[in-house]
């Protein structure tokens, strides 16, 4: 077997495989991050992602360590699946890598990958389709026209339910720095199982739940967003695999437990209650962010449908098609507050929506159009009471510090792989705007 390193120039390549230590079996899709350990702050070298035998491969110019003459890295790898680590070889680092660096074989464990246990390859039986080809205005011809179904509240048509398909794989993509010249793409995937789309044994959907995110920001603490669901309508064929549907969105945030035990935070709450204002504390008091359709700003209805996004580039460790079983995609633009009313309330949510932004990279900054790829694992049947609690379980899980009872999905990257990070100057920025908003209205 070939060694771990070749060097062409300066073009350093790694290349590697991951296995089961139960089986000895290699494992697709799983990403392979390597370093460069530091005595201060460790080079991030690159991404890759496993193929079906487990193997990986992934290039990086030396200018990514070659500091104060060092001439060859000192190599350690995370293995992740999902953001979930399987593997941190930091305190086995292979120091100097070079030509002469032997294979890198890694054996991980998959008992608590909860990821891998929600992958379903074979759907099951009880598929009876023909929704789809119910109404030829249905087909992609060349995009489907739903507009002879009605738009159905997502929660209100539960005991319909049959079938389901769960979007273990939600990839998400904005511009950190929208209107700008270099706009700095972001690639993140979701916490898996949190979106699932639910219909009947015909294929006709009922329900679509969406997913939900957390952030920090020094000051404010955990926040948390959710891409909520508002309407529905339209289909999925298990025999073409593809998918077909109309929803209506809307983007909230608000903050977490954790972050409102912050002395700024709780000053701010504290304030509103007396004068019966509202506050962001929960989900049902998140501040709503209107939505519209990429294409039409005028429009408040989004298609999901069949197939890759093809307005940017999609990196390789946002794609799996080796172990997914469909794919459809959604694109949304985000708009402005909804006015609650009252101008204190409407000033300090555009204050905590500012600083959400800078946390997450302008994910729902006014006029940014936020887009994901949802990667489906295969048909299952419904569990209707199972699917009622699946959002408050989701929600009630991720309003404690960001957690997420199935993992926490991955972090944040530009195409390159690269981990985005917020501007720290701007982070700075945050106390004192928060403190001239206590000095203003609460003294």
């Amino acid at each position: 077997m070939s060694n771990a390193v070749t060097i062409s120039g300066s073009t350093y390549t790694l290349v590697g495989t991951v296995k089961n230590i139960e089986n000895n079996q290699g494992i697709e899709d799983l990403h392979v991050l390597a370093y460069d350990k530091d005595l201060l702050n460790d080079d991030f070298l690159g991404i890759a992602v496993t193929d079906a035998s487990g193997a990986f491969s992934l290039s990086f110019d030396s200018s990514a360590f070659d500091r104060f003459l060092e001439r060859s890295p000192d190599l350690y790898f995370i293995v992740q699946d999902g953001g979930f680590d399987l593997l941190n070889t930091k305190e086995q680092c292979i120091n100097n890598a070079n030509e002469s660096t032997p294979p890198i074989n890694f054996l991980v464990d998959l008992t608590n990958d909860k990821l891998r246990k929600l992958i379903n390859p074979t759907p099951v039986a009880g598929w009876v389709g023909g929704f789809a080809q119910s109404n030829p205005a249905f087909a992609y011809n060349p995009t489907p026209d739903l507009t002879s179904l009605p738009m159905l509240r997502n929660m209100e048509s539960l005991g319909l339910l049959e079938r389901q398909q769960r979007i273990v794989w939600p990839e998400f993509s904005w511009e950190s720095a929208p209107h700008e010249a270099d706009t700095k793409r972001c690639y993140q995937m979701f916490a898996p199982d949190i979106s699932r789309v639910g219909y009947t044994n015909d294929g006709r959907i009922y329900s679509i739940i969406c997913p939900q995110q957390g952030f920090s920001s020094p000051s404010l603490g955990s926040m948390n967003v959710e891409v909520t669901v508002t309407g529905n309508r339209g289909w999925a064929d298990e025999t073409t695999k593809e998918l077909a549907a109309d929803m209506t969105v809307l983007g909230k945030i608000w903050f977490s437990k954790s972050a409102q035990k912050k002395e700024s935070v709780k000053a701010v709450a504290n304030h509103f209650k007396k004068k019966g204002l509202p506050f962001p504390s929960s989900k049902a008091n998140a501040i709503v962010i209107k939505t519209s359709n990429p294409a039409n700003s005028e429009e408040t209805i989004f298609p999901l449908t069949r197939g890759s996004s093809t307005d940017f580039p999609i990196p390789d460790f946002a794609k799996h098609e080796g172990v997914s079983w469909a794919l459809g995609h959604l694109g949304v633009k985000i708009g402005a507050i909804v006015p609650s009313g009252f101008e204190i309330v409407d000033e300090f949510n555009q204050l905590f929506l500012d600083i959400f932004n800078m946390a997450s990279g302008n994910m729902l900054k006014d006029g940014n159009t936020l887009t994901w790829n949802v990667w489906f694992t295969a048909p299952e049947v419904v569990d209707q009471e199972e699917w009622k609690n699946h959002a408050i379980y989701w929600r009630d899980s991720i309003d404690v510090d960001n957690c997420s009872p199935e993992g926490p999905g991955s972090a944040a990257r530009h195409y390159d792989g690269t981990p985005f990070e917020p501007l720290k100057e701007l982070l700075v920025e945050e106390m004192p705007k928060i403190l001239a908003f206590i000095r203003e209205h609460l003294d």
